[in-house]
């Protein structure tokens, strides 16, 4: 009995040294790796910057709050948006206002971002087509 038990610390003891020794140092020279790396050939951006891109995804998202969420609404859309980041890989997120004009009811102004992808990567011939694009999610409406 005496014996088993110091081989289970001994198992014990060596499974945690060839863990820390060998499996981690691997894992972490595959974790620097390329391996992981997505190379678009869109940046992400830490500050806001209208760019093509960023104004096309602009006129998708009002395109669909018009078209899908506030369809029984009087909209009016602001000229740019209030910030329009770059995610990188085609991923952008735009925040905006824009003034709702409900029937027999006062306007008022409501914020809102939209989060798109757009799907044909670098080839931007066809960056007005709306299949081109794919929202994955717009915050801001819930009361509506």
């Amino acid at each position: 009995m005496k014996y088993k038990f110091f081989i289970l610390v001994i198992g014990i003891v060596a499974l945690l040294a060839f863990q820390a020794k060998v499996i981690m140092p691997w894992v972490y020279d595959i974790v620097a790796s390329d391996l992981f790396l997505v190379d678009s050939g869109d940046d992400p951006s830490r500050f806001s910057a209208n760019t093509l891109m960023t104004d096309k995804a602009f006129e998708q998202c009002n395109a669909n709050i018009a078209n899908e969420i506030l369809t029984e609404q009087t909209l009016s859309f602001a000229e740019a948006p209030t910030s329009a980041f770059s995610l990188g890989n085609f991923e952008y997120i735009i925040s905006s206002d824009l003034k709702i004009s409900p029937a027999n009811e006062a306007s008022y102004i409501k914020k809102y971002a939209c989060r798109i992808k757009y799907l044909e990567k670098d080839d931007t011939t066809n960056v007005i087509d709306p299949d081109n694009w794919t929202i994955t999610g717009i915050s801001g409406f819930d009361n509506n």
